[in-house]
């Protein structure tokens, strides 16, 4: 892939920018001075050259929401239609990293450059920090060539946008691509309706995992609350309370009323296959969508991005079975 000729770096906070207060550590704000302070420093590297934007205020990524994915795929759209960008490097915080690589890749389908996230573990200029080692080693990756789609870069490895995961909470090599078994068809074509272009909006989403005693009430809540997609994260390949009727009865209620319930598997290395079991089939008989292999990031994400751009019950479960930017297939 070509070297880019105008790298946008788009600072959002997160850890690897932030500053000591009397509270703790916390988002700040002149990060792009620092940057170019330290880049001078940097010997030997071959980097592009690159403006800087920043969306303010730059937060801890502990309070992302749907709308700072929103505000950041249009920074990164504005970037590359309006400033000439042809690759976009954004700086973001650890705790919720996974998932704004997962919400952008399907935000930013078909977008025709790469788009890579970092962040760190410490901040820049904290002792063994390795604030600098990722974002100079993410620019050295864009400057040597990487294909169109979102990737994340940490601790030396680009890793796929969608099926990335944090599993570590103090470890420099924090992020990693669980082996999860891949099982879909690839979609092809983008429609029109879901690439890049697409205006999104908002939408009332949930996640809820399966546990021992988990009671129908509970769900009957979280449905009622007007929630228009339910990722629920089942046991193993796909499995759940199945001889509970009242539960089963909720699921099926909510999704008679429009509701796209998904399922993702618990496991980290796990898969939904519904058939596998006599409680799984029951699962797929109250309405639920399998997610395959997708992470928990990826599926929330997809439905997201899917429910986001407008698209009703039916067309939500059909693109979400099938396979948008390999995050159900190799």
């Amino acid at each position: 892939m070509p070297s880019p000729s105008k790298l946008l770096v788009l600072y959002t906070g997160g850890t690897i920018g932030m500053q000591q207060t009397a509270s703790g550590l916390a988002p700040a704000s002149g990060f792009e001075a620092r940057l170019r302070s330290q880049q001078a420093l940097e010997t030997g590297r071959q980097l592009p050259s690159w403006v800087f934007r920043e969306l303010l205020p730059p937060i801890d990524s502990a309070n992302m929401s749907q709308s700072n994915w929103l505000a950041m795929a249009a920074a990164i759209r504005a970037g590359v239609e309006q400033d000439g960008c042809d690759a976009v490097l954004v700086l973001h915080g650890t705790d919720t990293l996974a998932y704004s690589a997962a919400a952008l890749s399907f935000l930013l389908l078909d977008l025709p450059v790469p788009v890579v996230l970092t962040g760190s573990m410490l901040p820049a200029g904290a002792p063994g920090s390795d604030a600098w080692t990722n974002l100079f080693g993410a620019m050295q990756a864009l400057q040597q060539g990487v294909a169109a789609g979102v990737q994340l870069y940490f601790s030396g490895r680009l890793m796929h946008g969608a099926r990335v995961s944090k599993l570590g909470s103090e470890t420099f090599d924090a992020f990693s691509e669980p082996p999860r078994q891949r099982l879909g068809v690839r979609a092809g074509v983008t429609p029109a309706n879901l690439d890049y272009r697409q205006p999104r909006q908002p939408v009332s989403l949930a996640v809820l995992p399966f546990y021992p005693g988990i009671q129908a009430a509970q769900v009957e809540a979280l449905l009622a609350s007007g929630v228009r997609g339910l990722l629920l994260e089942c046991y193993g390949s796909g499995t759940g309370p199945s001889e509970d009727a009242a539960l089963l009865a909720a699921l099926k209620t909510a999704h008679a009323r429009g509701v796209v319930l998904a399922a993702v598997s618990q496991c980290p290395h796990g898969h939904v296959e519904f058939g596998v079991y006599a409680a799984g089939s029951q699962l797929a008989s109250a309405g639920l969508v399998s997610a395959g292999g997708m992470t928990r990031e990826a599926a929330l994400g997809k439905l997201f991005a899917l429910l986001g751009a407008g698209l009703n019950q039916a067309e939500v479960e059909h693109w979400f079975a099938l396979d948008l930017c390999g995050e159900r297939a190799d």
